[in-house]
Formats: structure tokens, C-alpha cells, sequence
């Protein structure tokens, strides 16, 4: 599955390079029309990210998110700055299909456990990889704990999915890193969602080969025309 991203930053649309927030480059001053848009070209789900929300450590574009899902049919997940159960439940209840806990993966693990045990198949681990280490606070720290290990803490704990970044290539068009992807597949057995650098056709057929990769969002790739989501569309449907 190919799932676009909308990554939002002061109400509009953006896209950041390798997480630096003030490399943003705006795509889209509605989210709205850009989720709209998305939809109308064949996306089956869209992946949200407040990342403003990330920083401050609380839901910035909670209107925005409610807005996006109202005005269309496929399916919403949203991470960023969501770090208490109230959070999560409000996102829920207004019509996310996932929420992604990217922090709290990391530092509040009775938060993860409680949230997948109230809402089973809905909590989705958000891994950011910085140097081979998990970052976390909008990417701003990165701590002593691997991908790795926390993919199998979270996978323990009882997520849906585990969502893996590349930050080193996010935003740079240099490809993902399939070294990383290949590692915390064989570790896990719950799927995962390939995220950062994914620039061409080839790179969207090497990784659904991949075993245990079950799907992909794409972000700047699309936003700069590399191809289109319907070139990826149809080419995963060729090869399934």
C-alpha cells in the first residue's frame, strides 16, 4: 500500500528535510483540499503528521485532522505530539483509524500498553531512526535505544504496526534505508510501514519485496513529481 503523506506545520501542508523544522517547504496552504486530492488519485489511506504537535508535546492541528477526516471516505492515521490517553481517544472518536505514538513508545510504555489494550488495532508505534538510534520530541533527541530493540518492545506491548523512519532520509529523495528495514523485519512479525526517502518506481518494487514490509508513505517524492500515485498504484498491482 502506498500512503501518502500530509505532514502539517502552521495550518498548511509541508514537507521538512531530514526533520529540521525550519527547512519546511509548503505544498499546500488547505490539507484539506490536499487530502481530497489524494483521495481522487486512488489513496486508500492517508498518514497525518502534527508536526508542531511533536514539538510542543501536545495536538496542535487536532481541528485540521478533524476537518480532513470529515471531508473524506478513506481511512486517516495521525501521529505527532500525542502523549496521553485523552489524546488518543479524542482522535478516535472524531474518526482516525490509527493513532501512531512516536515518544511515548519510547518513554511511556503503560501509556502504549493501556491504549492497545483499549483499542486493539489502532495504535501504531512510530520508530524515528537517527544514526542507528530512536529520536524522539519532533526528532530533536535522540536517545541510546535502537530501532531494533524497540521494535520488539513495542511488538510485545501489543501494536497494530510499527511505522520506521530513516530521518537521515527524509525529505532528501536519496532512497530508504533497506539495511535498516531488512533488520527490524527479521526481529518482528507484526507489519511494517517503510517511511523516509522513497524517490522512484524501482525503490517502491524493492521494498514490496520485502518481507514483512506492509506498506509505504511516500511524501516528497509525490509532492515533486518523481512519479505519480498512480504510477505507484499500478505498479503494485502488477506485481501482486
Amino acid at each position: 500500500m502506498i500512503i501518502p503523506a500530509i505532514d502539517l506545520k502552521g495550518g498548511r501542508c509541508v514537507r521538512l528535510t531530514q526533520g529540521e523544522m525550519d527547512s519546511e517547504t509548503v505544498y499546500a496552504e488547505d490539507p484539506v483540499a490536499m487530502a481530497q486530492d489524494w483521495e481522487s488519485q486512488g489513496a486508500a489511506r492517508l498518514h497525518l503528521v502534527d508536526l508542531d504537535g511533536a514539538v510542543e508535546g501536545q495536538a496542535v492541528h487536532a481541528s485540521v485532522v478533524g476537518r480532513i477526516i470529515k471531508n473524506i471516505a478513506i481511512p486517516v492515521q495521525i501521529g505527532g505530539g500525542i502523549r496521553n490517553l485523552a489524546q488518543i481517544e479524542k482522535y478516535l472518536s472524531i474518526g482516525a483509524a490509527g493513532v501512531i505514538l512516536g515518544t511515548a513508545a519510547l518513554q511511556n510504555r503503560s501509556l502504549v500498553k493501556e491504549a492497545c489494550l483499549k483499542f486493539p488495532g489502532k495504535i501504531l508505534a512510530g520508530i524515528d531512526s537517527k544514526e542507528g538510534k530512536v529520536a524522539i520530541r519532533g526528532w530533536k533527541e535522540v536517545c541510546s535505544e535502537t530501532p531494533m530493540r524497540l521494535a520488539v518492545e513495542m511488538q510485545d506491548t501489543g501494536v497494530a504496526s510499527i511505522i520506521l523512519t530513516d530521518i537521515e532520509r527524509d525529505g532528501m529523495l536519496s532512497g530508504p534505508n533497506l539495511d535498516l528495514l531488512n533488520e527490524v523485519a527479521r526481529q518482528v512479525e507484526i507489519p511494517l510501514i517503510a517511511s523516509g526517502g522513497i524517490t522512484t518506481l524501482q525503490q517502491i518494487a524493492a521494498l514490496s519485496s520485502l518481507k514483512g514490509v506492509g506498506g509505504m508513505i511516500v511524501g516528497k517524492a509525490l509532492y515533486v513529481g518523481r512519479f505519480t500515485l498512480q504510477e505507484a498504484l499500478a505498479l503494485l498491482r502488477k506485481g501482486s
